[in-house]
Formats: structure tokens, C-alpha cells, sequence
């Protein structure tokens, strides 16, 4: 319902990039600078300096952003007041995820969502711990959920679940037939890890920093990029890694990877991430009670 012109201007100027807007509203780069064209047509004067493949807020160009925030907060302050007395869950919402949740947690969690919800739009972007952070210091995503523990202390953080993480081996390899193994004899062996920026990267560092020698002896075989990929090199027998027990279920099962108990043991948090804003969508409430449900519910089963 807002000024649709505003609304695209608004997160040209959030940015500062014609490009990362047209990506984060699901619009061509022409089509937003066109939005933003008319706006200031409207104004008669321009809200951009474009200079050298960058762009500035002018003067008006501030004036016009900061009554743009305004703006949309009273409006969000309106859209929650009547949803809440209508009932109505209905609306989009960006959502980012760090690789390991997005493959083996959020699946379960919005098919459930969108069954309950079926009028609420979502748009799951996919990306590294760091990255997601990154989206959502930007505002280009409404909520995140990430492996890692995160330092902006400007931003809102609520863990959602503990995640124990193991060791991993091929059957038949020497440490096979153990229940724990330490790192340090661990790192015996080729080890194939995650990408920096990666929230299992991060937590194993900080883990090693902790364990007296580790670091010096660590021989990092191969850098990959996904949960899947790293599965698929142990399974080859090109080294041993440290991964989520989440994503190894099916491989258990059938019999191709062996996990062992990491001594002392690992986990790491996965959180919900957002920023403070005084007024937030009916949607984005909902979703993020539906996903603390779900989390707890995931909790309650795996203790029993």
C-alpha cells in the first residue's frame, strides 16, 4: 500500500547500490531506477550524486530517507494494529540461512510454516554464516538464522538450538572403530574443512585455539563449500572432518561415514538473527514464534 516509489527508493538509499536493491526486491536494475526517476521527477531535483559508479544521498536526498523511515514505521505500527485485530498472517518476508540450516533445518520448518500460512510469501537466500550477518546488518533480509555466534552487539540474537558436532571418517579407517577420539589425534589425518566465513569453519578454529597444539598440527587436505560436498570427500577416503551431526543421518543409516564423539565434545549455537527495530511485521512475529516452537519441539525429541 505504501508509495512504491518511496519503498524502492528507500532501499536504493539503505544500500547505496542500484544493483544490491534490484536484488533484494526482486526487481530488474532498470525497473528501480526508474522507480527512482519518478520519485524525483515528483521532487523536481535529484536524491542521488552519481559519481564514478558510486552513488551519495544529495541534501534532499537525506530529507526524503529519513522521513522514508518514519514513514514505513508507522506504517508497519499500522499494519500490525489492524492484522491483530483481524487475524490476518498474510505478507513477504526475506529470509537468509547458512548453508548447513538452510539444507537440513529449514525445509521441515517453512513447509509447516507455509501449510499454516499459505497466504505469507518467503524468499530464502543461502549463504555463509558471515555473509548472512553481513544481509542482515544491510537490511537485506528480514531475519537470519546462522551457525555461529555472532559479534554485533547491534544487532538482536536469540539462539534457537544447540548443535552437537562430530567427527567423521570412512568406514574401515584407523579411527573407525573409535567411540571418542581428540582432536590432536584427529589431525593425525588429511582434514577437509569448510570455507572461511563459514560458521563451522569459525567454531572448529575457535575450538582448536582452546586445544594446546592443535593449530600448528592441523593439514587441511581440501576447502569445500557445503555440508555435501564435504560427506561426499570423506566418503572417497580424501581425509576426515568435523561436521554437524544433523547432516549425516542418511550416511549412518546407510552405512558410509562412521561418526565418533569428539573428546572434549563441540557444539555450536544456531541463531535467529535481526535487527532492533521498535515495530516489526505481524508476518516476521509469527514466523519467528512458529521457528522458537520448532525448535524447541526439535530439543524435547532428541533428548528423549
Amino acid at each position: 500500500m505504501a508509495d512504491r516509489r518511496l519503498q524502492v527508493f528507500h532501499t536504493v538509499a539503505r544500500l547505496l547500490s542500484f544493483t544490491k536493491a534490484a536484488e533484494t526486491l526482486h526487481m530488474t536494475q532498470p525497473a528501480v531506477t526508474f522507480q527512482v526517476r519518478q520519485l524525483e521527477e515528483h521532487f523536481n531535483t535529484r536524491l542521488f550524486d552519481r559519481t564514478h559508479n558510486r552513488i551519495s544521498l544529495t541534501e534532499a536526498g537525506r530529507t526524503v530517507y529519513e522521513s522514508a523511515d518514519r514513514i514505513f514505521e508507522v506504517y508497519a505500527e499500522m499494519e500490525n494494529a489492524v492484522r491483530a485485530i483481524t487475524g490476518e498472517i498474510s505478507g513477504a518476508l526475506t529470509l537468509g540461512a547458512s548453508t548447513t540450516i538452510a539444507e537440513y533445518m529449514l525445509p521441515t520448518l517453512l513447509g509447516d510454516f507455509k501449510e499454516r500460512f499459505p497466504e505469507v510469501i518467503i524468499h530464502l537466500k543461502v549463504a555463509n554464516s558471515e555473509g548472512i550477518v553481513s544481509m542482515v546488518e544491510s537490511n537485506a533480509i528480514d531475519l537470519g538464522v546462522v551457525e555461529a555466534p555472532v559479534g554485533n552487539k547491534n544487532l538482536v540474537v536469540e539462539v534457537c538450538k544447540r548443535d552437537q558436532l562430530v567427527a567423521i571418517v570412512p568406514p574401515g579407517h584407523p579411527l573407525a572403530s573409535l567411540q571418542l577420539v581428540s582432536f590432536s589425534r584427529l589431525l593425525e589425518h588429511p582434514f577437509i574443512c569448510r570455507e572461511e566465513g563459514s560458521g563451522t569453519r569459525e567454531v572448529i578454529d575457535d575450538y582448536l585455539q582452546l586445544q594446546s597444539g592443535c593449530n600448528a598440527e592441523l593439514r587441511i587436505a581440501m576447502e569445500l563449500g557445503s555440508p555435501e560436498a564435504i560427506k561426499g570427500a570423506v566418503e572417497a577416503g580424501m581425509g576426515v572432518s568435523v561436521v554437524s551431526g544433523t547432516t549425516i543421518q542418511k550416511e549412518l543409516r546407510l552405512g558410509t561415514l562412521v561418526s565418533l564423539q569428539l573428546d572434549p565434545p563441540l557444539d555450536r549455537p544456531f541463531s535467529f538473527v535481526h535487527q532492533k527495530q521498535k515495530f516489526r511485521l505481524r508476518v516476521m512475529e509469527e514466523l519467528l514464534d512458529f521457528a522458537r516452537a520448532y525448535c524447541r519441539a526439535q530439543c524435547e525429541s532428541e533428548s528423549e
